[in-house]
């Protein structure tokens, strides 16, 4: 019996969940969607030539009795509304980040998941899907260089639009890296300083670019994040774990190595769609899977409001340019699993 699925908001990365639930996954299907907009909402299943009930609100299809589980794909601010009732339905929820645009908003998405008194909660952090951070963190977990000491990474966009502003190298951006590097390193975040380099003649006005973000961990791994975001040449995605007897990197996306016009080269992606679209896959299926079997895993609550705590310090440390303390509470029972766990 395939897992029945809502999806709540028909935007483009709702678009892609519904296409790759109907077309790419096996197990499940979408049978309720709503959006804003509900003509939107019926244009994409007529684009997709898929049947499912469209309904006048999230809320309605929520309650909707033929659904089982939801996406939630909305605008980030309707994120926190839709997964507590999602929560008070009893009904297992995939959340696209950010699982709310506050920490208090996290909290008590936590907070309402722990009176339930099981895991019903998925937050869409793909990179620990990644097959290349899947493997980094075998080599990381073996030992086989040692314990992580420091960690160099990069994370660069060709460019962004006006709309962009400093913080959201934050929120939208280094977000990513703050959620799968606790992955990575099963370890929490303590403090955090921002640096800003000489500005890029790219970037725009009101955007400070680019950024180097410091992070020092709970068992003192320090990490170094360059946010570039109009680096011009590609979307580049780096990641390099210095340990005590070694160094093991991300490795790069499969490309075709070249040999032509007196030089060797390879590709390099130009956008995050190309770079992390098998993730989505796999993140996913898993999400569908878990259902099934009768449990939610991935990257829970308690890891969107880990993200959230750290981004909220990283916004104040831009703002302030001194090191800004990293404080979580204890981690509750219900997530008693470490953050490698998925």
């Amino acid at each position: 019996m395939s897992l029945q699925l809502g999806v709540i908001g028909t935007g483009a990365i709702g678009q892609d969940h519904i296409r790759r639930c109907s077309q790419t996954l096996q197990g499940c299907r979408v049978v309720a969607v709503t959006d804003i907009d509900p003509q939107q909402a019926a244009r994409v299943l007529d684009g997709l030539t898929l049947e499912a009930e469209v309904y006048p609100d999230g809320h309605a299809l929520i309650q909707a009795p033929e659904v089982q589980a939801l996406l939630v794909t909305s605008w980030g601010p309707s994120h926190e509304e839709f997964v507590l009732a999602a929560i008070a339905a009893g009904k297992p929820v995939f959340c696209e980040k950010p699982l709310a645009v506050t920490a208090a908003g996290c909290r008590r998405i936590v907070e309402a998941e722990i009176a339930h008194g099981r895991r019903l909660v998925q937050v869409g952090f793909m990179r620990p899907y990644d097959a290349g951070y899947q493997a980094l963190k075998a080599v990381v977990d073996s030992g086989r260089i040692g314990e992580p000491l420091m960690l160099h990474c990069a994370h660069r966009n060709p460019r962004v639009g006006e709309n962009y502003k400093t913080d959201m190298a934050i929120t939208d951006t280094l977000i990513h890296e703050l959620d799968v590097l606790r992955w990575l390193l099963a370890d929490d975040y303590v403090s955090v300083q921002v640096l800003f380099p000489r500005k890029t003649g790219k970037a725009h006005a009101q955007l400070r670019d680019p950024q180097i973000v410091l992070l020092e961990t709970a068992r003192g791994t320090r990490i170094d994040v360059e946010i570039f975001v109009n680096c011009q040449y590609g979307y580049d995605i780096q990641c390099e774990v210095v340990g005590e007897s070694g160094i093991a990197r991300l490795p790069e996306p499969p490309q075709v190595q070249l040999r032509s016009a007196a030089s060797l080269s390879s590709a390099i992606l130009m956008d995050w769609k190309g770079r992390f679209i098998a993730a989505y896959d796999v993140e996913l299926q898993a999400f569908v899977d878990g259902v099934r079997a009768g449990r939610v895993g991935g990257p829970s609550a308690w890891d969107g409001l880990a993200a959230a705590v750290a981004a909220d310090a990283c916004i104040e440390a831009q703002q302030s340019g001194a090191i800004v303390p990293i404080s979580l509470p204890q981690r509750p029972a219900l997530y008693a699993c470490p953050p490698g766990f998925l």
